[in-house]
């Protein structure tokens, strides 16, 4: 069975917004649930019911005659869990909610957007899908992942659900309001503040929105090769954070100090993402590099310092 109406979680977000539009604009009924309205596109917000995924009993406002859930509402940042642990235990309590809101309703497909953080902290670099258990999790954030794709699995496999997994690198780009390594470093970069590098040694895989929403469109327009199944959206290359500092200072107008501190607790150091099993699977092909990304990436923000001065003032309370 085709599917061509889409409940999306999370929709107000960078992803989200992204990806609603995306669908919408392909011929897809796609719905929005949030906690938050949509800032960025009116048509989307008229179609986004404010919802707070936690509690179980307002999912019953959600619109159920839909083909598929993509859940990507979380707390989706590693440091605001480590110093809020009890934000990854509301990841894992969102995802049940969505799968028993799906379960009941008869709803076939589920889509659950998870993180490179499953992978852990390994001597290796480059990780394919296979490389995942639980016990490396370095940090509550990866903790909720890794029990969230138990729960997916479970769920398929006790009640017949078809799912699929995401699992995503560093996605930046537009409508992202968080305080995420690159909109931090425009906002600072910008005015020609510091900017620090927390490990001269990490070796991040960031992925532009575009390839990002691209993977996920194949995942939903092709959901029969994907089912029950795990996929990397990623760009398969490697950039240290410093390469980066540098490169989004050469695109800013003031110049700005670049500074190295030691790696903080919780985060993967050196990660490179394997998509090889998304190029056999689905003709996933990442099409921009890094400068291609920041060229479209910082643009964007330079011309919002509305959204500039929300990433310096981003509070995870409300980011799911």
């Amino acid at each position: 069975m085709s599917i061509r109406s889409v409940l999306v979680t999370g929709s107000s977000g960078m992803i989200g917004t992204a990806l609603t539009r995306c669908l919408h604009a392909d011929g897809y009924d796609v719905y929005g649930a949030d906690v938050k309205s949509n800032p960025w596109d009116e048509e989307l917000d008229a179609a986004t019911e404010i919802v707070d995924l936690r509690e179980r009993e307002a999912l019953r406002r959600l619109p159920t005659d839909v083909d598929a859930v993509v859940h990507l509402a979380a707390h989706s940042h590693v440091r605001p869990l480590v110093e809020r642990p009890e934000g990854a235990l509301e990841n894992v309590t969102m995802t049940f909610n969505v799968l028993e809101f799906a379960r009941k309703n008869d709803i076939q497909n589920v889509l659950f957007a998870s993180s490179r953080e499953v992978y852990g902290e390994e001597r290796q670099l480059v990780y394919d899908e296979a490389n995942t258990q639980a016990d490396r999790g370095e940090s509550p954030y990866a903790a909720s992942k890794i029990g969230g794709e138990a729960m997916v699995t479970a769920f398929s496999r006790s009640y017949g659900i078809t799912t699929s997994i995401a699992r995503f690198a560093n996605v930046y780009g537009r409508f992202d309001v968080s305080n995420r390594v690159i909109p931090l470093f425009i906002a600072r970069s910008r005015d020609g503040r510091e900017l620090a590098v927390y490990g001269a040694e990490k070796l991040l895989d960031f992925v532009f929105i575009d390839d990002c929403v691209d993977g996920l469109f194949r995942m939903i327009d092709n959901h029969e090769k994907v089912a029950n199944a795990t996929v990397n959206i990623a760009s398969g290359r490697g950039t240290s954070l410093l390469e980066l500092a540098q490169e989004i200072d050469e695109r800013t107008p003031r110049e700005s100090e670049i500074v190295v501190e030691p790696s903080r607790t919780g985060e993967t150091s050196r990660f490179i993402a394997d998509v090889e099993k998304a190029r056999r699977i689905l003709g996933y092909e990442p099409e921009y590099d890094l400068g291609e990304g920041l060229d479209e990436t910082i643009p964007w923000y330079l011309d919002r310092p509305s959204a500039l001065k929300r990433v310096e003032s981003y509070s995870d309370e409300s980011a799911f």
